[in-house]
């Protein structure tokens, strides 16, 4: 044995192992699709893809907004939080959980909306967190999703939407419920001044996300792989009495039945949005 290998061997041994851990620790990471170890490093540089398999990583706010604007961007809204409307407490009181949340993240509610520039075109963007509560739609998100809407009515501008969300947040109960309707009917408004408005679902996007703005873009796109879908299969299954196929709720499941007009990998996003915007604003 060389002198370097029994030294290294040594200093190794000398290392208790919760150290030798923390050296380690975030440098690599387990693809949830092929079980690959990837240095994190290179997954970032790959766009939060599996360089072997291509499975899409979830990608928080903040990483969105930066892999589709050209370069800053200018926030809006950025104050709005939750007033805990109904007390609600479950196995804690969701005021903490709001707290939790905002002090993890370091924003206030589970979505960002902003202002920027899409290979040189001016448009709006609303980008859900899913950290912040699985990214449920409450007040906060309903509102500043129409507000966003309202923007870009009146700057003529082109909205764009990343959804990703487990649907309406309970906590809030038919106040969030309300905010299908309201943003449906802002989307409305859109459409009457017929102004693009793109819809792009990640995973996952389900529930009340699902049934309001998620499905009412002038285009619905997907990443690949993504859990799309409103109510879970279990819930289904027991309603219609039949068994559902394998990946009904993917992506390219939807794609192939009409729900969806693109699946588009993650890497192609910002261009296939450049040209769509292209084609809807002729």
């Amino acid at each position: 044995m060389s002198w370097f290998k029994r030294d290294k061997k040594a200093i190794e041994q000398a290392t208790p192992p919760e150290e030798r851990r923390v050296r380690t620790e975030g440098l690599w990471t387990k693809c949830e699709s092929c079980r690959t170890i990837v240095f994190r490093k290179d997954l970032e540089e790959n766009h939060l893809v599996c360089p072997k398999c291509q499975f899409h990583f979830r990608m928080n706010a903040k990483q969105r907004l930066a892999l589709l604007f050209d370069s800053n961007w200018t926030e809006h809204d950025a104050g709005m939080v939750s007033t805990d409307p109904l007390k609600f407490v479950d196995t804690k009181p969701y005021a903490k959980r709001i707290k939790e949340a905002q002090k993890k993240l370091g924003m206030n509610d589970a979505i960002i909306t902003a202002e920027g520039q899409l290979n040189g075109k001016p448009v709006i963007c609303c980008a859900m967190e899913f950290g912040f509560i699985g990214g449920s739609m409450g007040a906060v998100v309903g509102e500043k999703v129409t507000r966003a809407i309202e923007m870009a009515m009146e700057t003529r501008q082109p909205l764009v939407v990343v959804s990703c969300s487990g649907g309406a947040r309970m906590m809030e109960g038919t106040i969030s419920l309300m905010q299908l309707a309201k943003v449906s009917a802002a989307l409305a408004r859109l459409d009457e001044e017929k102004l693009p408005y793109i819809s792009v679902l990640t995973d996952p996007t389900t529930g009340g996300v699902t049934a309001s703005f998620a499905m009412l873009g002038d285009l619905n796109i997907a990443e690949p792989g993504a859990l799309i879908g409103f109510a879970g299969p279990r819930v289904i299954e027991q309603t219609i009495r039949q068994k559902l196929p394998d990946g009904f709720q993917r992506s390219e499941f939807l794609l192939e039945h009409g729900f969806l007009d693109a699946v588009v990998h993650r890497k192609d996003l910002k261009g296939f949005l450049s040209n769509a915007l292209d084609l809807l604003t002729c």
